[in-house]
């Protein structure tokens, strides 16, 4: 094996700890694990790994590293989510006729995702949600529904503006609250018939 004994330290602790939980471990794990306190450093051997066949990494997938091992059964236990195009979280903005990731998905493994139908993936534009821990670049997984529960952070269908946004949804006396989670910015009230529900977040995955 023409591995430092360092890359086989952390070969070793992705093989035991992906047998014992049934999912890979996270750079930050592996650090911890094998005394490395800089992530980089760690992304270095895993680059070093896969280049001399040790691994399948794939850094679109949270958890994204396999055994080349187990690699078959990897490829089995990925769900492609399609990326629909853009939410805004900020003013709400016209759905474009046309967006740029036309035949584009998000991968995911099945111990993240349980359920695929009715899941799409939208890329955030704007920083209202920011104490919801979502940032503009930002990716939101969406499982498609046309009612909300007050606090469900949703997909609305502005229908007297054309426009949609993501916000919280609120139903309170005879008007709808979409709340930001900004501190800097107000709600959107607005007329429950000019409200359509497409969607409510299920996963954010943050883009470094």
């Amino acid at each position: 094996m023409d591995l430092s004994p360092r890359q086989k330290k952390i070969l070793e602790f992705i093989r035991e700890f992906t047998r014992e939980n049934h999912y890979p471990p996270t750079i930050r794990e592996i650090g911890e694990a094998v005394g490395i306190s800089s992530t980089s450093v760690v992304s270095y051997n895993l680059n070093v790994l896969q280049e001399k066949g040790y691994l399948v990494r794939d850094r679109e997938i949270s958890r994204g590293l396999r055994l080349v091992e187990d690699a078959g059964e990897y490829t089995s236990q990925i769900v492609k989510v399609p990326l629909l195009g853009r939410i805004a979280a900020g003013e709400p903005i016209p759905i474009p006729g046309a967006e740029p990731f036309k035949g584009e998905t998000i991968e995911l493994t099945r111990d993240i995702l349980k359920e695929e139908k009715g899941i799409y993936a939208l890329e955030v534009q704007g920083n209202s949600m920011i104490d919801a821990l979502i940032h503009d670049g930002d990716i939101v997984v969406m499982k498609h529904q046309r009612e909300a529960m007050n606090g469900d952070l949703v997909a609305v269908w502005l229908k007297d503006k054309g426009e949609t946004t993501l916000k919280r949804f609120y139903l309170e006396e005879g008007r709808v609250r979409l709340q930001p989670a900004n501190p800097t910015m107000k709600p959107i009230y607005v007329d429950p018939a000019d409200v359509e529900i497409q969607g409510k977040v299920v996963m954010v995955i943050r883009k470094v």
